[in-house]
């Protein structure tokens, strides 16, 4: 009987009750029988499906791949100890020291349900994007459209063979041209020394090296730094042009990046932006 208690079932509804939708950034919403979040809610989050959410909690899956459980750690706002204790219990060992980490502490968490209006995106060390606000998707288009291996700025920004651009699913230009380019190859390789282990980095790296001559002529070039700011024009479809600030800030020894896209209030973009928002988020510009 402890054990089932115990279980990974049991442990994701005991974690999923005691998480309110407001601590997470969603709306309280009509007549709830419980104050945790909806198995709806949570699949939502994590980008899981209903059903596998019920599979798991009622023990007919018990071994979700580590994607599936980082997804779950970072959407039920897990702390370290917790994440690792989720790991164990879908039988696979948390991730080591040295790894580049997938998790988004609970403190992180709470401070970006508390951002607003603004457009905001959470970012790994090697440019991975792990969360994405309703306001990010109303002005990029909805990432959880794109499959998460193509949910990845640097993949965005040097492509490789046939792929299109997935975090942005409409033109987005930047004032700053060929530096973010060289931004980002720069905070990549200063990754490499904070994350020397993680064996996803290198093959990054290495598919991006061999299959982009211009990441690949930057990569030679050796320099070490980290993407900062930029200003972006967005061509949004539903309300045209929106020229947005981005600035790009880092959470703790993880290198988690916090990447925020504002409007300078009082102006026609922050109309626009505002504008975008209440219309919601767009269908994909692709199939």
């Amino acid at each position: 009987m402890i054990a089932n208690e115990a279980g990974l079932g049991a442990t994701l509804r005991a974690w999923r009750d005691r998480l309110t939708p407001a601590a997470v950034g969603l709306p309280q919403g009509g007549t709830r029988r419980a104050t945790g979040l909806r198995r709806e809610e949570l699949a939502t989050l994590a980008g899981i499906s209903v059903d596998y959410i019920v599979r798991l909690e009622q023990g007919r899956v018990t071994t979700p791949s580590a994607q599936v459980v980082a997804a779950l750690a970072r959407a039920l706002q897990l702390t370290r100890a917790e994440r690792d204790h989720l790991y164990r219990l879908a039988r696979l060992e948390p991730p080591a020291d040295g790894q580049i980490s997938r998790h988004i502490p609970p403190g992180l968490n709470r401070v970006l349900a508390r951002l607003g209006d603004a457009a905001v995106a959470v970012f790994a060390a090697d440019w991975q994007l792990l969360w994405w606000n309703r306001g990010w998707a109303a002005l990029l288009g909805d990432p959880s459209s794109a499959p998460p291996v193509a949910r990845n700025f640097a993949r965005d920004t040097f492509p490789v063979g046939d792929h299109a651009p997935r975090l942005a699913q409409w033109p987005v230009t930047s004032d700053a041209g060929d530096a973010v380019e060289a931004a980002v190859v720069a905070d990549l390789r200063r990754a490499t020394g904070r994350f020397p282990g993680d064996r996803g980095l290198a093959r990054l790296i290495k598919e991006l090296t061999a299959g982009n001559e211009r990441f690949a002529q930057l990569w030679r070039a050796g320099a070490v730094g980290a993407h900062r700011e930029d200003h972006k024009i967005v061509a949004h479809p539903a309300v045209g042009p929106i020229a947005v600030d981005c600035d790009v800030m880092r959470d703790g020894d993880d290198d988690l990046k916090i990447v925020i896209l504002t409007a300078a209030p009082g102006t026609a973009d922050d109309i626009r932006m505002r504008l975008a928002l209440v219309a919601g988020v767009p269908e994909p510009a692709y199939d």
